[in-house]
């Protein structure tokens, strides 16, 4: 009977020892840096179908920079085909695609954000204007999601290396792998240049607005884009 009930409490006391020396932290930080990169991959993917919208819309206004257009439409193409799951964070290389990929879009995706300042119609379009928000505002929830996901795995990393738990990463816990950072090459540190030579006035040829008005019909983020309109003749002299 005595025997019985020290084991019961062994059984008891166990899980709580184990708990209070550090074994159940390793696990623990690094389903956090997971969730945190679920967060990361989730903010990119929101650019990325903000963008077939935001192509169409200066497709209408802009049609002639079909350079730019065709770049983004490629780097997005990219940037959507290279993942990098739960299970490859711990592979340099993996991140290091991610990253160039991304780092690749947002170059392109600058360089049509400028567009805007040689085509005043398309810079005051509604639908157009709207785009530019929610892709803004999904830039800073992509350097928040980043930052966040970098100290999660700073704080796992380190619970790989220090006393208590380091004694578990060598013994029970020796699966556990450091994860990677997420860091922005040199060339995403600064803005794309782009020279448009006479800035605000649209180039000889330039295709005329969508509508006289300037407006389009407005086009809710993630939508199919709207049809292309016929060009209109011109004038009788």
């Amino acid at each position: 009977m005595l025997s019985r009930l020290a084991r019961l409490a062994l059984l008891i006391v166990a899980p709580l020892a184990l708990a209070g020396c550090g074994y159940n932290t390793i696990p623990t930080k690094e389903e956090q840096a997971k969730a945190a990169w679920a967060n990361v991959q989730a903010t990119y993917q929101r650019r990325a179908d903000l963008i077939p919208n935001l192509v169409e819309t200066v497709r209408g206004y802009a049609a002639q920079e079909r350079a730019v257009l065709t770049e983004v439409i490629e780097a997005r193409a990219r940037a959507t085909a290279v993942t990098v799951d739960a299970s490859t964070l711990t592979d340099p290389e993996a991140m290091q695609r991610y990253a160039a990929a991304q780092d690749q879009l947002s170059g392109v995706l600058g360089r049509l954000m400028m567009i805007q300042e040689r085509y005043p119609e398309l810079k005051s379009n509604q639908n157009f204007l709207a785009l530019q928000n929610e892709i803004e505002a999904t830039e800073n929830r992509i350097n928040i999601a980043r930052r966040d996901y970098n100290e999660a795995v700073r704080d796992y990393n380190t619970s790989l290396r220090t006393f208590p738990t380091i004694i578990w990463a060598k013994t029970l816990h020796s699966g556990s792998k450091p994860m990677q950072l997420f860091t922005a090459s040199a060339t995403a540190q600064s803005a794309p240049t782009v020279d448009f030579g006479t800035v605000g006035a649209p180039p000889a040829g330039a295709a005329a607005p969508a509508t006289p008005g300037g407006d389009q019909a407005p086009v809710t983020p993630g939508s199919a884009p709207p049809p292309a309109l016929p060009a209109q003749p011109a004038p009788a002299q």
